[in-house]
């Protein structure tokens, strides 16, 4: 159950379904979700771009061989891998057609027998059940209570950074095209880095920023994770280098629109979906300033601390 979970529903089923998981009632939201395996049976929706294609029809995954499809984003399969432990304990194979970046990070994680690299066909394999990976939650029923946070539960061996004084801080400050809301001004960092006694490094891809310290290896998710595990916390925006930290148990404070996605819930600095991982909310729409000025407070706390 993901994004598009019930797209081909209509818009009142997916609100409905947003205002339950945003409120932190996952049980209300399954129901909704059950309703809408029903209505759509045997209606394809292979046409449709894969992120919103709902791939899972309800068959029971105990027994079976299970092809798991993650097509949504780098962030929603890390995310959701941390299913595969408990899908392998019910079903008799897991195959998971998976982003080729994040191969090298996954090989090797548990409940995983095979990794297959994602393209544009279909994948030549036998399989008695499909599911895509944001749909576990829902194959799984769970609730903010029962959703598996064993963290870390990815790994990674700790790079050595650039020698540094002070807390060694990785910033990622711009998200995906697709939604701009989430990034943040560049501009709008320069009350951040004048926090004393903070080395601040760029984590963000395909950027710059003339007051961080570039590292070589940001474009290759096991590097990132690498340097990560070296830091003291990474800063981030809704992007996958949130979701990557958090997995790894790294302290991750994640920045957020004051519209932000339903995984994160409403009115809350906390997730039950990364334990070491606190957030930082718009109070008023594009008001980032305000974002920094607490996330700055908390700095300087932490940096008070580690003295």
């Amino acid at each position: 159950m993901g994004r598009a979970a019930t797209h081909d529903s209509g818009s009142s089923n997916l609100e409905r379904w947003l205002s339950c998981m945003r409120r932190g009632d996952f049980d209300a939201a399954w129901e909704i979700s059950d309703v809408s395996l029903r209505e759509r049976a045997g209606v394809p929706c292979w046409h449709l771009p894969r992120h919103r294609q709902t791939v899972w029809n309800g068959a029971p995954v105990d027994g079976q061989r299970v092809l798991v499809r993650c097509y949504h984003g780098l962030g929603d399969t890390v995310q959701f891998v941390r299913y595969m432990p408990m899908l392998r304990e019910r079903a008799k194979e897991v195959l998971v057609w998976v982003q080729p970046s994040l191969m090298p990070l996954l090989f090797g994680q548990p409940g995983i027998d095979a990794l297959l690299p994602l393209h544009d066909g279909v994948p030549a394999v036998d399989l008695d059940v499909d599911v895509e990976i944001m749909e576990l939650a829902h194959v799984f029923r769970s609730n903010a209570e029962t959703l598996p946070c064993a963290i870390p539960y990815l790994d990674a061996e700790p790079a050595t950074l650039p020698e540094h004084d002070g807390l060694a801080v990785g910033i990622v400050w711009k998200a995906g095209n697709w939604n701009s809301s989430r990034s943040l001004p560049p501009e709008e960092l320069d009350a951040l880095l004048g926090v004393d006694g903070v080395t601040f490094f760029s984590l963000q891809r395909d950027e710059t920023h003339p007051d961080l310290v570039a590292l070589d290896g940001v474009d290759d998710p096991v590097s990132t994770a690498r340097l990560m595990r070296a830091m003291d916390l990474v800063i981030s925006v809704d992007t996958f280098p949130a979701h990557l930290a958090g997995a790894l148990g790294v302290r991750t404070w994640t920045l957020l629109p004051l519209a932000c996605d339903w995984r994160w819930m409403d009115a809350r600095d906390d997730t039950p979906w990364y334990p070491t991982m606190r957030l930082f909310r718009q109070q008023r729409e594009g008001d980032w300033r305000g974002v920094l000025a607490r996330v700055v407070r908390a700095l300087g706390e932490l940096r008070d601390e580690r003295r």
